[in-house]
């Protein structure tokens, strides 16, 4: 019996924003190649949420690494707005797994970290920081210190702190990884909020499917290593999106469907594994 056919998804109508054009990663260590990536072609357009899934190991925190400028490409390009990318910028703001708020530092102060960097006028880059604190929802936390709040309030300020910088872009890079997990689904409604009101174009990585299917406009689905594109996967999911739709059969295909195209490549990837290991004990 055939699976029931995905939603048809309605074509984004906006700019292409970031453009990435056959991006390939290696490593080379004494003589031995390692491919990471290889020949990832991505358009991304201006205020769309676009998720990143895959097998462990197939290279999804890499590719945010090489778009945001942070490691070099072994070839290809990523360009923003039509400028190549070679390192990090105001432009691209990169959210990362763990918090890394500083803890001498009041709230306020981890926030406008990023502005301070830029340089310019302190006054200014303190009421840029209240005014993105009450955003994510954190006003009247200002002199609070990181060890005073709970996770999904420290998280709440690293997001806070990217969009002070006034990026275009958004990498994150399983932001909700460490929270448990009714507080990253609260965290997964306020993000989706968030950029309802912001606008902003967000690229996201994340091992939880469903988490990629609720958020995302589009789910790219990687290979395992030597990570390529594999599919992507249009949601068409009415906006804004309440928890209810996680339970509805049009959210569970998305996420089966994912779930059946990620279950090939890991087996693919054991399979070959396997297969190493018996060529080098015979």
């Amino acid at each position: 019996m055939s699976a029931a056919p995905l939603p048809r998804a309605v074509p984004v109508a906006s700019r292409p924003l970031l453009a990435i054009d056959s991006l390939c990663k290696c490593y080379f260590k004494h003589e031995t190649k390692l491919e990471i990536l290889r020949d990832i072609s991505i358009d991304i357009r201006e205020g769309e949420f676009v998720s990143i899934v895959g097998a462990s190991g197939c290279g999804k925190t890499t590719f945010l690494r090489l778009v945001d400028g942070l490691i070099g490409a072994t070839s290809g390009t990523v360009r923003l707005d039509g400028e190549v990318i070679t390192k990090p910028g105001s432009k691209i703001a990169f959210v990362f797994q763990q918090d890394c708020l500083l803890p001498w530092r009041t709230v306020l102060d981890n926030t406008i970290l990023g502005p301070e960097i830029q340089g310019g006028d302190r006054k200014s880059f303190r009421k840029l920081a209240r005014d993105m604190l009450a955003l994510v929802g954190l006003a009247g936390f200002d002199g609070h210190y990181p060890h005073e709040l709970s996770g999904g309030m420290r998280q709440r300020v690293n997001i806070a702190r990217a969009l002070a910088v006034g990026p275009d872009i958004l990498l994150m890079d399983e932001p909700f990884a460490a929270l448990d997990a009714q507080t990253r689904v609260i965290m997964q409604t306020e993000l989706m909020r968030i950029c309802r009101e912001t606008g902003k174009t967000v690229l996201f990585v994340t091992h939880q499917i469903d988490e990629a299917v609720y958020l995302s406009d589009r789910v790219l689905v990687f290979t395992a290593r030597p990570g390529r594109l594999k599919e992507e996967v249009r949601i068409d999911l009415p906006r804004p999106r309440e928890l209810a739709c996680k339970w509805t059969p049009e959210f569970a295909r998305y996420t089966d469907h994912i779930w059946h195209s990620i279950e090939e490549e890991v087996r693919a990837s054991i399979g070959i594994e396997m297969q190493q290991r018996a060529g080098t004990r015979a």
